[in-house]
């Protein structure tokens, strides 16, 4: 039972930490970065479809992106979803192939989207203390049901505070690294 929990509190955990991740990808450092525009989806067919899965999406260089669609239909279904989403970008359409050019960032925006990313950070590791105050909760549960001892109880929730640990600071090194390359572009 308590290798359970402790299996429990390490998925969710690294859940978590995924979700950070893909959010983080997503947020536009001046540098041109195909990860932007994984949120972004297209009307395919009547299928709200991710921008990868109908083009080729390229970085030729720093300051910008190329799509390519596989069928030229959805050029301008792909132009469209880049002009209503939130990433600040116009797209530039030649017939064949739509380009992204990233406008350098004032040094007052990257200090917006630094305290942002700082925000974002803190939000996951209240998460990541909420499923380790979850999983704790269900060991002293267990332990007063009789169903586990208090050893194996102190063995598990000094288990759980160390992966705790552990996930907190790869919060803290993937919040590092953006903020780096946020103020670095």
């Amino acid at each position: 039972m308590p290798e359970r929990i402790e299996k429990e509190s390490l998925h969710k955990m690294e859940t978590t930490i995924g979700v950070l991740r893909r959010e983080l990808a997503g947020i536009r450092t001046g540098r041109a970065s195909a990860g932007i525009l994984d949120s972004i989806k297209v009307d395919y067919y009547g299928t709200s479809t991710p921008i990868k899965q109908v083009a080729s999406i390229t970085v030729p260089d720093n300051r910008s992106i190329s799509i390519q669609p596989w069928d030229a239909a959805t050029l301008p279904l792909i132009e469209k979803a880049i002009q209503a989403s939130d990433i600040g970008i116009t797209p530039a359409n030649d017939g064949k192939i739509i380009r992204l050019a990233m406008p350098p960032l004032s040094g007052e925006r990257r200090k917006e989207i630094v305290k942002m990313v700082k925000k974002l950070g803190e939000d996951n590791k209240v998460a990541i203390r909420n499923i380790r105050r979850d999983g704790m909760d269900h060991a002293k549960k267990l332990l007063k049901a009789k169903e586990m001892s208090e050893d194996e109880e102190r063995k598990l929730e000094s288990r759980i505070q160390k992966l705790t640990n552990d996930f907190a600071a790869k919060v803290d090194s993937a919040i590092s690294d953006k903020e780096k390359e946020i103020l670095e572009s």
